[in-house]
C-alpha cells in the first residue's frame, strides 16, 4: 500500500548494529560519517500535523521504497537520506580543527550568579574559572562553552554590559591559551565582544530569534553557530509547555531556523543544531526527543546534546538534587553518542570522557576486520 502523496516523510535511523561486517552490500549504512552504523529507517508520514503512518524500511529496501513515492516526496526523501549519511566536515577554527567524525565534549563554564548547577562558582574569579577550563581541555574537552547569563527556567535577562564584563576576560584568557571557545549568549553585542576576545563558536539558545542583529553579525564573521530549540523564554518556558507531536515539531522548528540562518548568509556547513532538552519541555517531551534523537540527522548538521545535570535526571531518580546527577548525566551523554550525536555539552568532563573512551574502544574493535 502506498503512502499518501500529500504526506511529508521523516526518516529516523534505527536498528543500530555493532559492526558492518557480515552484512550484504547495501544492507547497512553509516550514520553521518561517524562511528555508528544502522540497518533500517523508521519512516514517519505526517499529514495535517498528524502522524498517519509509520513504516520500518530496511536500508537494503530504501531505493525500492523511494521509487513508490510521488515526485516531490521522492526528491525530499533522497535529500534527507543523503544528509543522514553524509559526513559532517571538520571546521577550521584558526589553528584548531574541530572534527565531527567522532564524538566531542563541550565543557559548560558559567560565569553567572544564578545558573542552576554551578551558579556563583566562577563569577568573581576569572583566573580560577579559566584554570579549571584548561584542566578540562587537558583532559580532552574539545570546546569550552562560556556563558554570562543564566537561561535556567525562571531566569531573568541580564543587561548586555554586565554579561560582557563577566565573560570577556575569561574568553580572552582561554582563547590566548589555545582553547576552542564557544560563547553561550542570545545577544549580538555579547557575541561581538566574545568574538573579538577570541571566541570561535556562538551557542545561541534562541536560535537567532532573540536579537535581530545576531544573524548578520555571525554571517560576517563566518563562525559556527549552534541553533537550539526552545519554546517560550527562560522566564516562562516551563509553564505548561505544549506540543502535538514533540519530535516532529522540534524537527520542523529547527529546519525553519536553518533556513532562516542560511537566508541571512550563514552557510549550512557552519550550523550545529541542539534539540534543547529542558527548554520549554516537560519530562515526557524530553524523553520523546531523547528516544528519537537520530531523526535530527536528517537536518544534515552536526548535533549537540545538552542534558547534563538537568531536571529530567532528578525526575527519573527519586528527585536527586543537582549535585547528585552525575550518573544520569553520563548515561544521557552516552545515549547521545550512541545515537550519533557529535557534541555533548557537560559539566563533568573526566567522567563523561571516560565513558565515551570505553564506548569508543568497543566501537574501534567492532569496526576492525578480523583477519
Amino acid at each position: 500500500m502506498s503512502i499518501s502523496r500529500y504526506a511529508r516523510l521523516y526518516f529516523r535511523p534505527t536498528a543500530f548494529i555493532a559492526s558492518p561486517f557480515g552484512h550484504a552490500e547495501g544492507a547497512v549504512a553509516r550514520l553521518a560519517g561517524g562511528l555508528v552504523w544502522f540497518s533500517a529507517y523508521e519512516v514517519i508520514a505526517v499529514d495535517g500535523g498528524q502522524r498517519i503512518e509509520t513504516r520500518h524500511v530496511p536500508v537494503a529496501a530504501t531505493e525500492a521504497f523511494v521509487a513508490t513515492l510521488s515526485g516531490d516526496q521522492a526528491e525530499d526523501a533522497r535529500r534527507t537520506i543523503a544528509r543522514i549519511a553524509a559526513p559532517r566536515p571538520p571546521v577550521e577554527l584558526g589553528a584548531r580543527i574541530l572534527r565531527f567524525d567522532q564524538p566531542q565534549v563541550m565543557l559548560i563554564l558559567n560565569i553567572t550568579p544564578d545558573s542552576f548547577s554551578d551558579g556563583g562558582n566562577h563569577l568573581d574569579d576569572p583566573a580560577a574559572a579559566t584554570d579549571g577550563a584548561f584542566a578540562a581541555v587537558e583532559a580532552g574537552a574539545a570546546i569550552v562553552d562560556v556563558g554570562g547569563e543564566s537561561t535556567r527556567p525562571g531566569a531573568k535577562p541580564v543587561w548586555e554590559g554586565d554579561e560582557i564584563a563577566r565573560i570577556e576576560p575569561v574568553v580572552r584568557r582561554l582563547a590566548a591559551g589555545g582553547a576552542i571557545v564557544s560563547i553561550d549568549t542570545r545577544k549580538a553585542a555579547v557575541m561581538a565582544a566574545a568574538l573579538a576576545a577570541g571566541a570561535a563558536i556562538v551557542n545561541d539558545v534562541s536560535a537567532l530569534g532573540y536579537d535581530p542583529a545576531a544573524a548578520a553579525l555571525l554571517a560576517r564573521h563566518d563562525c559556527p553557530v549552534v541553533l537550539m530549540h526552545h519554546q517560550g523564554d527562560p522566564e516562562t518556558m516551563q509553564r505548561e509547555p505544549r506540543y502535538g507531536d514533540t519530535l516532529i515539531e522540534v524537527y520542523d522548528w529547527l529546519a525553519e531556523r536553518i533556513v532562516f540562518a542560511e537566508a541571512a548568509g550563514i552557510a549550512r556547513s557552519r550550523i550545529i543544531v541542539d534539540p534543547g532538552i529542558g527548554f520549554g519541555k516537560n519530562l515526557r517531551h524530553n524523553l520523546q526527543i531523547l528516544n528519537g534523537l537520530a531523526l535530527f540527522h536528517g537536518l544534515g548538521c552536526p548535533l549537540l546534546l545538552g542534558a547534563s545535570r538537568k531536571r529530567i535526571i532528578g525526575a527519573l531518580s527519586n528527585e536527586a538534587p543537582v549535585d547528585r546527577r552525575l550518573g544520569g548525566s553520563v548515561a544521557l551523554a552516552l545515549h547521545g553518542v550512541q545515537m550519533g550525536v557529535q557534541i555533548v555539552r557537560v559539566h563533568d568532563v573526566p567522567e563523561t570522557l571516560q565513558a565515551i573512551r570505553v564506548w569508543r574502544g568497543m566501537r574501534d574493535e567492532a569496526l576492525t576486520p578480523i583477519s
